[in-house]
């Protein structure tokens, strides 16, 4: 019985960080040394995906794209978060374009998006990434003398690396909105590069096919911007200082 729990628990967590991971953790059972054949399940499957996706509605940013758009790390495509409709990808080369015209090196960096299959799977911690129209993307930093950062951010994964500011938002217990005192000093010494920063989200929100775009109101009014497409997400999501939230 043990044991049984402990393969669903298993199964649960992969399926809920790469939606694919417990359906090859499942296939793996019914050989005798497992690990080589889940590796080998989980690889097919997740290669799989990218074909079988667009049958969907849904296509994978590359993993190995060195132009202006680029996948921010290597775990958002082990993991399978990179999917978007169509429509969101072209968005997203356009805008990345259009800063690399503006700042030619720009890299503009792609952080978690979407699972590529079944309109209404959670991508956690997310609330909103289920339906291929949502994607966030990193911030774009600079040295303490404005010098810019091409392809680097504060934090491994470009979450969690807030920004210093004001906020009418209540501490409470139930939110995902974690201010992670304890963990900012870990981070780079990097500061947000205002001019990319700027104009990729001017970009966006001048984009008749972008909905929403969430940053966190000291930065909106910090960087200038004015447009009504960008708001606030509220006290109970998680902070947007650390990152670009947009959809469609």
């Amino acid at each position: 019985m043990l044991r049984l729990v402990f393969h669903a628990c298993i199964i649960a967590v992969l399926t809920a960080l790469t939606q694919l991971g417990g359906i090859a953790w499942a296939l793996s059972r019914l050989f005798r040394r497992p690990l080589l054949p889940f590796a080998l399940l989980y690889t097919g499957l997740s290669l799989a995906a990218i074909w079988l996706a667009p049958l969907t509605g849904r296509a994978a940013l590359s993993c190995f794209e060195r132009g202006p758009l680029q996948v921010q790390s290597w775990f958002y495509c082990a993991t399978n978060r990179t999917y978007v409709t169509p429509e969101l990808k072209t968005v997203l080369e356009e805008a990345a374009e259009r800063v690399a015209e503006g700042y030619p090196g720009t890299q503009t960096l792609v952080l978690d998006a979407n699972f590529p299959f079944l309109t209404g799977f959670p991508l956690l911690p997310h609330l909103s990434h289920d339906d291929g129209e949502k994607v966030d993307l990193a911030f774009y930093y600079a040295d303490a003398a404005g010098d810019h950062y091409s392809g680097q951010i504060r934090s491994p994964i470009g979450y969690f690396a807030f920004e210093e500011g004001p906020t009418n938002c209540p501490d409470t217990l139930f939110s995902l909105r974690w201010d992670l005192d304890w963990l900012q000093p870990l981070w780079k010494n990097f500061e947000l590069e205002p001019q990319r920063n700027r104009l990729l989200v001017k970009t966006l929100a001048g984009d008749p096919r972008v909905a929403k775009i969430f940053i966190e109101p000291h930065l909106k009014q910090s960087l200038g911007l004015t447009s009504d497409k960008i708001r606030f997400q509220g006290c109970r999501a998680a902070r947007h200082d650390d990152h670009i939230h947009l959809q469609l």
